[in-house]
């Protein structure tokens, strides 16, 4: 670093400093909206979501062999296949935004193509099975259905533009990349490999099930009375596949790549939660943070190009934690809200969040990153537009 960008660094920081609104009630809100959603997050999703997430990324650096990836998500890989496997995948996690992260990052090193890749990042958070349903069930089957069916072409279409327009870095990225030679035969079947991954995915899942409505019954509410049960049941089942079928290096190799996951996304997810928090409050959905929460109601009414874009930009930019994104949308709704910028909130907002994009950044860089935020509010707030002038 330069020594006058250090000056510049250091003479913002002063100004910041200096010119700190301590007395402003407003400002003190937001700082105490902020750390309330900190430590909300650190309680409701690390130990639940992350660590989960961060040993299931591990876990395919290690155990899924490059020519696995290649095969069906790698830049040569059939659009026909790889497309739809990345989408089909990301529809059985029931994750948030910042969940999704490290598996994304995983893929992408072992080999994963651009395109595949960021398909495969929309759809974690935004073809969430339970979430569509509890869509349907709230605000109505007509939103319910428009969400899943837009999600899932979203997915295709985004993770074939970032294809295209990267296609040249992705081509030469393809080029540099080592030949990849058929997998020799390990220890373990790929029966046994399902398992473990089955497992591990299971406890993800079942830990964190959301729980029911009052009064609502069915399968969701009698899975969620024996979600610590099924959870310990795959807890048990991955405790026995490790005892069996893995060497004591194997398992240092999954814990080393796990850590790093952990070390590269932690930070920096916690950093932008932080941000979040400060700038539209906590998780309450008070009106607490440094935008007024009235300003975004207002400013979603009806169906103008304006309001929906602006229901893209304000989903992109805050956090939904899984499931959440429908209360709160039930009540903008009562608040006025128009049934197009609650699409587009609801495409946007699932699959992207500002502690996300830092994370992203960090796996994709600025520019790739920028595109894949752009493609996702722009095609959100299209596809609010339309839906919104004609129902």
């Amino acid at each position: 670093m330069k020594e006058w960008t250090k000056l510049v660094i250091i003479v913002a920081v002063f100004a910041a400093a200096w010119f700190l609104p301590v007395g402003n009630e407003r400002f003190m809100g937001a700082v105490h909206e902020s750390l309330t959603l900190v430590r909300w997050y650190a309680r409701e999703h690390v130990l639940l979501c992350l660590v989960p997430a961060f040993f299931i990324a591990g876990a395919i650096s290690v155990f899924v062999s490059q020519g696995a990836v290649m095969r069906y998500l790698g830049p040569q890989a059939r659009k026909v296949v790889s497309y739809p496997v990345a989408a089909a995948s990301g529809t059985i996690l029931a994750v948030c935004s910042c969940t999704v992260l490290p598996l994304f990052a995983s893929i992408h090193k072992r080999g994963a193509g651009l395109g595949p890749a960021t398909a495969f990042l929309y759809s974690g958070p935004a073809i969430n099975v339970l979430a569509i349903i509890l869509t349907a069930r709230v605000l109505g089957a007509e939103l319910g259905i428009a969400r899943a069916v837009g999600a899932v072409i979203f997915a295709v279409i985004i993770g074939l533009l970032m294809h295209f327009i990267f296609r040249k870095s992705e081509a030469e990225r393809a080029e540099d990349a080592p030949m990849v030679l058929p997998p020799e035969d390990g220890e373990r079947t790929l029966l046994q490999n399902g398992l473990y991954f089955t497992a591990m995915v299971g406890i993800l899942v079942f830990a964190n099930w959301g729980k029911p409505g009052a009064g609502d019954a069915g399968v969701w509410a009698t899975i969620y009375s024996a979600k610590w049960v099924v959870t310990g049941l795959f807890g048990a089942a991955l405790a026995w596949f490790i005892w069996r079928w893995f060497e004591s290096d194997e398992l240092l190799d999954w814990t080393d790549e796990s850590w790093g996951y952990a070390k590269q996304i932690l930070p920096l997810l916690l950093a932008g939660v932080a941000v979040a928090g400060l700038l539209l409050g906590g998780p309450g959905g008070g009106d607490q943070g440094l935008i007024p929460r009235h300003w975004v109601e207002q400013a979603v009414g009806g169906n103008s190009l304006q309001a929906n874009l602006f229901a893209s930009v304000a989903g992109a930019l805050m956090y939904f934690a899984t499931l959440t994104e429908v209360p709160i949308l039930e009540g903008l709704l009562k608040s006025g809200m128009g049934k197009g910028p609650a699409l587009a909130l609801l495409l946007a907002g699932p699959a992207l969040s500002l502690p996300n994009m830092i994370v992203i950044r960090s796996v994709l860089g600025t520019r790739r990153t920028a595109a894949f935020i752009g493609l996702v509010i722009v095609l959100s707030a299209l596809a609010g537009f339309v839906y919104g002038t004609l129902f």
